[in-house]
């Protein structure tokens, strides 16, 4: 059994419009979990956790922490743990951004634990175990995979993973300074949907799955609409139905909210740095500052034991 174990997992940016829960995108921003075991003869269920970066002083440092629930389940599936853990996380993604560091958490927790106690589950079971935990898999599946997923769930919980090959791209991400909890995005969701409605974003997703395979940005703009949840999101962030338009103007060919926001996240086969300061200018009306990334998409998915450079 190792001493030590790191993971590397990415962000991950989830739906691109029309792919409401079912379609994830790994990006090249990483959080790194360590876990280490502790010595012999330590105190019974002795947990240490160490936090550096985002969510650092904000995120639990107790057993409350997502990474140790995850790997407490892990070890529970297992029937095997440490006598205790020390936990170390160095996070680069954003708390509460829309850009998958609830799912890094957990699949970072689950993937070392694993690892830790030479669980031999695989990665499949790892993937489904986290969805589980999560609520749902469009994060924690890329985050896994790497690159662009298709995900279907079925009853009983299994994943049915179908990766799409991208050709290399970059992706603008812009986080305006706005608390949007996940469930309150959720709750912004009717119950029920027109069919009308449901029909546009079947034919949507379909072509945007095709338009980003091909690398055909002209086609984004009709590919990444959406009417399941961003009509209904859009009005709770102060500045983003004026961010999307900037975004356009500026020579993005494809623009949506990242997961439930309230992360933007623009498509575009050039200009990025100009099309990241003019979303940034669009929020700055609403009274919100902003950070932003250019980020490769990522094409590995959760790495044990190594980081990137």
């Amino acid at each position: 059994m190792p001493a030590t174990v790191t993971v590397t997992i990415p962000a991950t940016t989830a739906n691109l419009g029309p792919g409401f829960d079912c379609l994830g995108l790994a990006l090249g921003l990483y959080n790194e979990v360590t876990l280490a075991a502790a010595p012999a003869g330590a105190y019974p269920n002795d947990l240490h956790i160490t936090i550096h970066g985002e969510g650092a002083g904000r995120l639990p440092g107790d057993a409350r922490n997502l990474v140790a629930q995850a790997a407490a389940r892990i070890f529970a599936h297992l029937g095997h743990s440490p006598a205790g853990l020390h936990i170390t996380q160095h996070n680069r993604i954003p708390v509460g951004s829309g850009l998958g560091s609830s799912a890094a958490a957990v699949l970072g927790g689950m993937l070392a634990a694993n690892a830790l106690v030479d669980g031999g589950l695989s990665q499949a079971e790892i993937l489904r175990l986290a969805a589980a935990m999560e609520g749902h898999p469009d994060n924690v599946v890329p985050a896994g995979l790497g690159g662009l997923v298709l995900i279907n769930q079925a009853a009983d919980g299994q994943l049915h993973v179908e990766p799409i090959p991208l050709p290399p791209q970059q992706v603008v991400i812009v986080l305006p300074d706005f608390d949007l909890p996940t469930a309150t995005a959720r709750a912004a969701l009717p119950r029920q949907v027109p069919l009308a409605d449901a029909i546009f974003n079947a034919g949507r997703l379909a072509l945007l799955v095709r338009a980003l395979a091909a690398g055909d940005y002209q086609r984004l703009p009709l590919a990444m609409q959406d009417r399941l949840h961003q009509p209904y999101r859009l009005p709770l962030i102060p500045g983003m139905a004026a961010a999307f338009a900037a975004a356009y103007a500026a020579g993005a060919a494809g623009v949506a909210l990242s997961g439930a926001g309230p992360s933007l996240l623009a498509f575009a086969p050039d200009n990025h740095q100009a099309i990241a300061a003019a979303i940034q200018a669009a929020f700055a009306p609403a009274g919100l500052p902003s950070r932003a990334w250019i980020l490769p998409v990522d094409a590995q998915g959760a790495q044990v034991g190594h980081a990137p450079t």
